[in-house]
């Protein structure tokens, strides 16, 4: 056994922190009710006692806590309104982009929509002054034409009717197209070339027979009605009548054909001087051109 164990301990035992602050708090409350009692006066008055509540370690942990959690609630309240302000700022900052942006969207599409308006009313008064340009010179063709209609009806009134015969030589000459150039053509066949150079110019539409607007056949037609001949409607049917003469030996007034004769697909008006007259298509209306500009199939002689 060791030589110290029957020797107690002088270590005073270790006190925690809070029976201290207990012990603080009795002994302060009792010093407190005697320093009243002592100043309370002389022996033979009855004694006051007086005992002031000091606060304990308890009271002051509770207190302790409700201001750290109210400071921390004003903490956090703060830190949300900081925060609210944030995204306040943001949204009307954004807000203030999409504005702008909006704004020169608006402006563009305005200046895009001035400028197509002003590109439209240039090209709708381009178009009147063609329109206009064009109604001028359909009008001054039309008194052309009216001007050598009149002419042609004094010239048929004037002239001389021919015997009727269909191998008549009504220029004079029975020549080759070689010498037609300068033929001049008179009567019943100077009706027919006159009115039909007349026409061109006019626009071509099928099943057209004028005034202003032709198909082949109703041009041929019209020429030989202007000189007193009733000819068919229908283009074969047309080449399928009088005499055929060979392609060397045209007279003005001949109608020239495309195809076979009895199946002919076009026709037209042999002028002299190795033209004719026809209503050729869409793009071109009626024309006058060379017969090698498009060679016939054959003509046929009514007259």
């Amino acid at each position: 056994m060791s030589h110290t164990a029957h020797i107690p301990s002088h270590r005073k035992p270790r006190r925690s922190a809070s029976k201290l602050a207990l012990r603080a708090g009795v002994a302060g409350g009792v010093l407190s009710t005697i320093a009243v009692a002592g100043a309370a006066g002389p022996a033979s008055a009855e004694p006051v006692t007086e005992t002031i509540e000091m606060p304990t370690l308890g009271s002051l942990g509770t207190d302790l806590s409700s201001a750290v959690a109210a400071s921390a609630e004003a903490s956090q309240q703060e830190a949300l309104g900081q925060s609210l302000e944030a995204q306040e700022a943001a949204a009307l900052q954004t807000a203030a982009k999409e504005a702008k942006k909006a704004k020169a969207e608006a402006d563009r599409k305005a200046e895009a929509e001035r400028a197509e308006k002003a590109r439209q009313e240039a090209e709708a008064k381009a178009e009147r002054e063609r329109a206009e340009a064009e109604a001028r010179a359909e009008a001054q063709a039309r008194a052309s034409r009216d001007s050598a209609r009149t002419q042609l009806s004094t010239t048929s009134a004037s002239s001389q009717p021919d015997s009727g015969s269909g191998s008549s030589n009504d220029s004079g000459s029975s020549a080759g197209s070689s010498s037609e150039s300068t033929q001049v053509s008179s009567g019943t066949a100077a009706s027919i070339v006159a009115f039909a150079r007349a026409q061109v110019g006019d626009a071509y539409v099928t099943g057209g027979t004028g005034p202003n607007s032709w198909d082949c056949s109703g041009l041929v037609q019209a020429a030989y009605a202007a000189a007193g001949i009733d000819l068919p409607r229908i283009s074969y049917q047309q080449s399928s009548m009088g005499t055929s003469v060979s392609l060397s030996n045209l007279q003005p007034g001949d109608v020239l054909y495309w195809g076979s004769r009895s199946g002919s697909y076009h026709v037209a008006i042999y002028v002299g001087g190795g033209k004719y007259v026809g209503a050729q298509n869409s793009s071109t209306g009626v024309v006058e051109r060379s017969l090698d500009w498009d060679p016939p199939s054959g003509a046929v002689r009514l007259l």
